[in-house]
């Protein structure tokens, strides 16, 4: 019996061993540790830049301009939204993407953040497909995190396809609560593979969306994506209570961006 039972221990401790062997396989292929002073590293961001709503009838006008919506400080990125006319808008902010410059097709995405609060901000750490044109929801979009004002303190995290987006109410996303998300740092995080998106808080999935192989109105997943980091103003959902212009200027910090393959 002892016998047996130390082969059963051995066994178990291969195994185990085996599987952290295979979690270690994971390579880091891009990243911004924000270990630097100034505007956001050049050779690994853009901007998205305009005042049209983007689709959402969003409130803010988003800059490139130098320091004053996006910049790197104390080891963090600062993504600011800002109450001042810019264009036509009455708030300015910063919309950082990653096309062209990180495009990956499946892997594990960490974001450690530290997100706004206040009613009508909507912060969203997301991504699109990296083609040209963008033809949406039937490119697909995931969302690792989204946190509406007047919702504070749930983490949202979403699917988007032809099959499944939430204009036709067939929506695929989950919540999650992390009641300090605007105090202190958290880690959010995205498994992808061919088989399913899992979204993480701190390590822990509170959504998975599977490939259910019925083609790319349901699973258009399977070609390179790109990340956007944004605050976003008001909106269809964010503004949906109104929004506090007497908050601003308020901030999402990044403390660090790491893509694995």
């Amino acid at each position: 019996m002892k016998k047996l039972t130390l082969v059963i221990f051995v066994t178990l401790c291969f195994l185990t061993c085996l599987q952290v062997t295979a979690q270690t396989k994971k390579k880091l292929v891009w990243s911004d540790e924000f270990n630097y002073t100034g505007l956001p590293d050049s050779t690994k961001w853009n901007y998205d830049v305009g005042g049209h709503g983007w689709g959402n009838h969003e409130l803010q006008y988003y800059t490139n301009r130098k320091l004053n919506n996006a910049r790197v400080e104390k080891g963090h990125l600062i993504i600011e939204a800002r109450k001042e006319k810019t264009e036509n808008n009455e708030y300015s902010s910063a919309r950082l993407v990653t096309k062209g410059k990180g495009d990956w097709t499946y892997g594990h995405i960490d974001v450690r953040a530290r997100i706004p609060k206040g009613l009508g901000t909507w912060p969203a750490i997301w991504m699109l497909a990296s083609v040209s044109p963008l033809k949406w929801p039937d490119d697909g979009e995931i969302d690792i995190m989204e946190h509406v004002g007047y919702n504070q303190g749930v983490i949202h995290a979403s699917a988007h396809t032809k099959k499944y987006f939430h204009s036709i109410g067939t929506q695929k996303t989950a919540t999650t609560l992390v009641p300090d998300c605007s105090e202190v740092f958290h880690l959010y995080s995205l498994d992808w593979d061919a088989e399913s998106i899992t979204m993480l808080v701190d390590g822990k999935a509170y959504f998975t969306f599977k490939n259910e192989h019925s083609g790319k109105e349901a699973w258009p997943f399977d070609k390179p994506f790109h990340l956007l980091l944004n605050v976003a103003v008001g909106g269809d959902w964010g503004g949906q209570k109104g929004v506090d212009e007497k908050i601003y200027p308020l901030r999402m910090e990044v403390d660090y961006v790491r893509v694995y393959q």
